[in-house]
């Protein structure tokens, strides 16, 4: 019997994807448990619109996400922080006050999940470079200059 799976199983399949299997197993188990659904005519059918959308919004927001790392990729930062004469940082500077720092010199509001930096947080004065994850395909990178006030 053929089936679209409704949920990613191990040993299986992936989400979306029409497989066969035996009809006790998909009677018994995949539906009852709502992992999965009949291949019928009218399914597949829906399956196939369904892609198509889901595709057309994935290029849809890979697109954004390469107009936004345009604006992002290659600009410089500049972070003011209390620091010791020996440019030891009172504290540390960390993402969200990357994002509040992008937002703003840039006037972008960036989810502060999505910006890494070399470690965890920034604990001396000095350059450092940060990168943005807009998408899985998609990274911008931007460097950072942290300075005593």
């Amino acid at each position: 019997m053929e089936v679209i799976l409704i949920q990613d199983i191990a040993n299986l399949g992936f989400t979306d994807e029409v497989v066969n299997v035996k009809n006790g197993y998909a009677r018994n188990y995949l539906f009852p448990k709502g992992m999965a659904k009949a291949a019928t005519e009218t399914n597949r059918k829906i399956l196939a619109e369904n892609l198509k959308q889901k595709a057309f919004k994935a290029e849809k927001m890979l697109k954004e996400a390469q107009e936004l790392c345009s604006k992002i990729e290659g600009i410089t930062l500049k972070i003011g922080t209390k620091a010791s004469e020996k440019g030891k940082i009172f504290g540390s500077v960390t993402t969200v006050q990357i994002a509040d720092a992008l937002k703003e010199q840039t006037n972008l509001e960036i989810d502060r999940k999505k910006i890494s930096i070399d470690g965890n947080a920034i604990k001396e004065v000095g350059n450092y470079t940060g990168k943005v994850h807009f998408h899985k395909e998609v990274k911008a990178a931007f460097n950072i200059e942290v300075f005593a006030e």
